[in-house]
C-alpha cells in the first residue's frame, strides 16, 4: 500500500514536469539570433560579403528561405541565395553589392526551430558597404611609367628573355644588370634581348638624375597605391583569388595572396583596379590572368609589400609595385610593368610594356 502511494506521487510529479515543459516551450522557448555577420551598423563592409545570422538553437531548414531571410537596399530587394547549415543561415547576393551603400538584413518570425517555435520578433540589422561612389583615380607612376622594368639593387636574367620597353636601375650600377649581354652607348646600353634601352645610375649624364627621379616616382606610386582608403573588397577569398572574375575597384588583403588557377580581370577601358597586398603575391605555374570587357593592363596596379613571384609559364597582366622583389620563373610572361624596390629576377621571360 505504501509503495502504491509512492508510485502515485512520482507519477504526479512527472505529469507536473511535462506540463511545465510544455508551458515553457509555448511561452519562453522562442529561438533567438545570437550573432550577425557583419555586425549591426558597421561600415566599410566588403562588397562581396555573404550575410549571415546565427541562431541560439538548430532551426527547421525548410523555414529558412528567401521569404524569411531578406536583404534590402532601401525599398529594393537584393536578389540572392539562402542556405542553412548548423545554426547559421547565410544570404549570398547574386551580384556584388553597391559601393558606399546602406543595406538592411531581416530574419522574420517565419523562421522556426525544430519544435515549431518562431522568433519572438523580426530580427533586423543594418550595415554599409565600403568603397566610394566616386570614380577611382589611376596611380600616377611619373617617370617610372617610362620603363617596363625598374629596380634599385639588381636586374638579373637567366637564359634568353624577350623584353619590350626600357629598363632602369638605380642606385645600383650597370654591373648589377646581368644576363642581358649589354652593349654600352653614351648614357644607356642596348641588348639583343631588349627592344628598348637600358639605363643605370653610373651611366653618363643625364641618366643618373633621370633614374633618381624614376625611382623616387616609383616609391611615391607605391605609397599612393598602398594608402588608398575605403576598399571595395576586403580579404576576398581569404587571399586565394583563383578562379575569380575581378571587377573594377580597390581590393585589400592583410596577408598573402595566391593565384592557383586562372583569373579574369573584367571591366571597361577606363576602369581602375588597385590590389593592396600586405604579404606576398604568388602566381602558380601555367596560371593565366586574362583581361575582359576592354580592361587595360596599364590601369591595373598590384601593390605588394612582400615578394611577387610568377610561376613557370604563367601569364600576368598589370603593373606590379613591389616593396621587396619580383621574380619571374622560367617562361613566365607579363603584359605590364615590373617596378621593384629591390631586384627583378628574370629567366627566359616575355616582358611587354602596355
Amino acid at each position: 500500500m505504501k509503495s502504491m502511494k509512492v508510485f502515485k506521487m512520482i507519477a504526479a510529479l512527472l505529469i507536473v514536469s511535462v506540463l511545465s515543459c510544455k508551458k515553457d516551450s509555448a511561452t519562453g522557448g522562442n529561438p533567438k539570433v545570437t550573432s550577425t555577420d557583419p555586425v549591426n551598423n558597421v561600415t566599410g563592409v566588403s562588397r562581396s560579403k555573404e550575410i549571415a545570422f546565427t541562431f541560439s538553437e538548430a532551426m527547421d531548414s525548410s523555414t529558412i528561405n528567401n521569404s524569411t531571410f531578406t536583404l534590402m537596399q532601401g525599398s529594393t530587394a537584393v536578389s540572392g541565395t539562402v542556405t542553412y547549415s548548423g545554426k547559421t543561415a547565410t544570404f549570398t547576393p547574386s551580384a556584388i553589392l553597391a559601393p558606399a551603400t546602406a543595406y538592411t538584413a531581416t530574419m522574420t518570425t517565419g523562421a522556426k526551430d525544430m519544435a515549431g517555435n518562431g522568433l519572438a520578433a523580426n530580427a533586423v540589422w543594418n550595415f554599409t558597404t565600403g568603397g566610394s561612389t566616386s570614380a577611382m583615380q589611376v596611380v600616377d607612376l611619373g617617370a617610372a611609367g617610362n620603363f617596363v622594368i625598374v629596380a634599385k639593387t639588381a636586374i638579373n636574367n637567366s637564359s634568353t628573355s624577350a623584353i619590350t620597353g626600357d629598363l632602369g636601375l638605380s642606385p645600383a650600377a650597370t654591373s648589377y644588370i646581368t644576363g642581358l649581354s649589354l652593349t654600352n652607348a653614351t648614357g644607356y646600353a642596348i641588348s639583343a634581348q631588349v627592344t628598348g634601352k637600358i639605363y643605370a645610375a653610373d651611366m653618363a649624364d643625364p641618366t643618373p638624375i633621370n633614374m633618381t627621379t624614376a625611382v623616387n616616382n616609383m616609391n611615391t606610386a607605391y605609397n599612393d597605391a598602398a594608402g588608398r582608403p575605403s576598399p571595395d573588397f576586403s580579404e576576398l577569398g581569404t587571399g586565394n583569388i583563383g578562379g575569380k572574375t575581378l571587377v573594377p575597384g580597390l581590393y585589400k588583403w592583410t596577408s598573402n595572396v595566391t593565384v592557383p588557377t586562372d583569373v579574369s580581370i573584367s571591366g571597361g577601358a577606363n576602369d581602375i583596379w588597385i590590389f593592396q597586398i600586405a604579404g606576398n603575391l604568388d602566381v602558380s605555374s601555367a596560371v593565366k590572368i586574362t583581361l575582359g570587357g576592354g580592361a587595360q593592363a596599364k590601369n591595373i596596379f598590384w601593390q605588394v609589400a612582400g615578394q611577387a613571384t610568377l610561376g613557370t609559364t604563367s601569364h600576368f597582366e598589370g603593373v606590379i609595385l613591389s616593396k621587396t622583389g619580383i621574380t619571374f620563373q622560367t617562361g613566365a610572361s607579363i603584359h605590364g610593368m615590373a617596378l621593384a624596390q629591390t631586384a627583378v629576377i628574370l629567366d627566359a621571360n616575355v616582358i611587354t610594356k602596355p
